[in-house]
């Protein structure tokens, strides 16, 4: 048996064990939201079936230390990955169909049947390193040598394949092929050490994975999800993207789908005050006369908020900042975000912020994913940021996720922008479970919110008095806790996560919105 072969076998497991950890992240993502909890369980169930696949792999090769043995094992852990991860796909997207309506029963029978799909590819990946140290040690005098060169290779593989499956096989062809791809590579390696070991196995691995792959292949086609009005979905290198229309409105959805972050009506039509009609209010809460002439908005998705900024406003400066560049190609083709006067730019909400000299009368900050925050956007530094680049009489609105009875993350932002902000108002956004708030670089009172609304000139925009009239009915008293966000601690995943769980304990199941409520994000 080559040697070198031996360490190509070790390179390619590695690489397909993260890449499947990573493509297992993200078709769990897409239906179950992409916050700390799934990565940890993703985590942990790799590191569990390693676990178990380390034991065993060990055992097993000092029972049988045959080289066709252990390229056996390499051949079928590359079809169990190609074929389970499939599986998982289709289990996924009964899971997806489940939660848009609230079957819990469903949910969880679909996400018992994800994790024991997971478990036969992850050990069969677990046996390969120690089996191959078996195979690799032939003097005891060289055992760590070898040991420590094969734990380097498996290493090496595993770097490359975070990068290919994250950075170019899932953005280009998605996580169902980049399954088979992983899976077929590994299987055809294993054949490969299966031929030079023992050819009549070798030929019928070869068989059997042929059709194990035409089985399976009919499960990469159709959509991820299928809901109804589903027009477009794709994938990012950060995100599972969908488009669904309803009548003649199509919304933005994105991963696990239980919340729309932008919104387009045919002919620019808004049929109802929303989050991002609320936020055209924020600069009502300063004293008259009131100026609006740029705008800042960290989170654009597919250009709802500057959308209604314009047609209120006029042709306003307006920099949008959005992380995921596919989000705004989708937001041209289905959202018309067309308009001039707004210049797109790509990447991260605070980094690019920090880059740009300009200072706005407003900027707008719904970079959030339902119920979770990136915490780098939530701290005292990060709202410092955002005043330097406010004019005097700018101002910040946020847009912050609650329960029915839990603020704790409404009280924790409102606190934290008040060690920067002199003013900080909320308002409670009516049908929803959202909360704006408003802070201004001078102090101000929700008495100039309620007099800019009576001396409104009546050839206002329609969409602006609404705006203004649903913001005085619904302001809320704000009562800041004795929490603040800054960049050395900001437990915000540890709030949300306790304010997700409260609210299942209270609520239950039938409290989660399904598809057809249109929640906002």
């Amino acid at each position: 048996m080559s040697r070198k072969y031996l360490f190509l076998t070790v390179f390619v497991g590695g690489m397909s064990t993260l890449a499947i950890e990573f493509t297992t992240s993200r078709m769990l993502q897409a239906v179950y939201g992409t916050s700390n909890i799934v990565w940890a369980n993703v985590i942990g169930l790799v590191l569990l079936f390693l676990t178990a696949g380390y034991f065993w792999g060990g055992s097993l090769a000092d029972k049988r230390p045959f080289p066709h043995v252990f390229y056996m094992l390499v051949t079928l852990a590359g079809l169990s990955s190609l074929f389970f991860l499939l599986l998982t796909s289709l289990l996924l997207r009964s899971a997806a169909s489940a939660l848009a309506a609230v079957n819990l029963n469903a949910i969880l029978s679909s996400l018992v049947g994800v994790v024991l799909a997971l478990a036969v590819p992850v050990t069969l990946l677990g046996c390969i390193s120690p089996f191959a140290i078996r195979l690799g040690v032939q003097d005891v005098r060289e055992a760590g040598r070898i040991s420590g060169r094969i734990y380097a290779i498996s290493t090496w593989g595993s770097l490359l394949g975070t990068y290919l499956s994250v950075l170019v096989t899932i953005p280009l062809t998605g996580t169902r092929i980049t399954a088979v791809l992983f899976g077929l590579l590994l299987t055809l390696v294993g054949i490969g050490g299966m031929w030079q070991t023992h050819r009549r196995y070798a030929l019928g691995l070869l068989a059997f994975g042929g059709a194990v792959l035409l089985a399976a292949w009919p499960w990469t086609q159709g959509t991820l999800k299928a809901y109804p009005g589903q027009v477009y979905e794709t994938e990012s290198a950060y995100n599972y993207i969908q488009v669904v229309q309803q009548d003649d409105c199509y919304y933005l959805l994105l991963n696990e789908g239980q919340a729309f972050h932008s919104f387009y009506c045919e002919g620019g039509r808004v049929p109802r005050i929303s989050v991002w009609s609320i936020m055209l209010a924020a600069p009502y809460f300063n004293p008259a006369p009131v100026r609006v002439n740029s705008l800042g908005v960290v989170g654009l998705a597919a250009g709802t908020i500057p959308k209604q900024y314009t047609m209120v406003y006029g042709d306003i400066s307006v920099d949008g900042i959005e992380l995921d560049g596919e989000i705004v190609r989708v937001g041209r083709a289905y959202f018309d975000l067309t308009e001039p006067n707004i210049r797109v730019i790509v990447g991260d909400g605070r980094y690019e912020l920090n880059r740009l000299d300009v200072r706005y009368d407003v900027i707008t900050l719904d970079a959030y994913k339902v119920p979770y925050i990136p915490w780098h956007l939530t701290t005292r530094e990060f709202f410092g940021e955002v005043k330097a680049h406010l004019t005097e009489q700018g101002v910040l609105a946020v847009n912050v996720g609650r329960a029915p009875h839990d603020r704790r993350l409404v009280d924790a932002i409102a606190a934290t922008l008040l060690t920067v902000f002199p003013s900080v108002h909320a308002i409670d956004v009516p049908g929803s479970l959202n909360t704006i708030l408003v802070a201004t670089v001078q102090p101000t009172t929700t008495d100039n919110l309620r007099q800019n609304l009576a001396e409104l000139p009546e050839e206002a925009h329609p969409l602006l008095r609404a705006a203004l009239e649903t913001a005085v009915a619904n302001i809320v008293p704000v009562t800041p806790s004795d929490v603040v966000f800054t960049d050395e601690r900001a437990p915000v995943e540890t709030i949300v996560d306790s304010l997700v769980i409260r609210f299942l304990l209270e609520e239950g199941p039938a409290g989660l919105p399904g598809l057809g409520i249109t929640t906002e994000d």
